[in-house]
């Protein structure tokens, strides 16, 4: 008899840099280490590898993590931002998804260990935005 897992909230992080989406999706991914595995995926950089943002490549990023708990999209800076919204706007990322108003590591952390803990995607996206609570003096 086999045992059906729950879908997990997805995550996607959408950075100007294709090294910096990487690098914050590694280090949160280790952060849970062998808790419950969380859907992340980096969407960062141009089409041609420079700075900037690819609305493809952020499509293909959720569509990668869906799994039908919900697709939670942090951004880096402006252009980010503009295109998630604009996907979001034209219906062009899995039903559910949500661009979250939160900072881009410690929203990306506090996410990641929420859904790891198998929190649903409005008490991840709350962790997310919590994270702009948190004092470092």
């Amino acid at each position: 008899m086999s045992e059906q897992k729950e879908p997990r909230v997805g995550l996607v992080l959408v950075s100007h840099s294709s090294q910096v989406a990487a690098a914050v999706a590694q280090m949160v991914s280790g952060l849970v280490g062998t808790g419950g595995s969380v859907p992340v995926a980096a969407a960062g950089g141009a089409p041609d590898g420079g700075l900037g943002t690819d609305a493809d490549a952020i499509r293909e990023a959720a569509l990668s993590v869906d799994e039908g708990a919900g697709v939670l999209l942090l951004a880096d800076l402006g252009s980010a931002v503009l295109t998630v919204r604009a996907l979001l706007a034209e219906d062009e990322l899995p039903k559910d998804s949500e661009l979250l108003d939160a900072p881009f590591v410690e929203g990306a952390v506090a996410a990641v260990v929420s859904a790891s803990a198998g929190a649903d995607r409005a008490a991840v996206a709350a962790a997310a935005r919590d994270a702009y609570e948190y004092r470092k003096v």
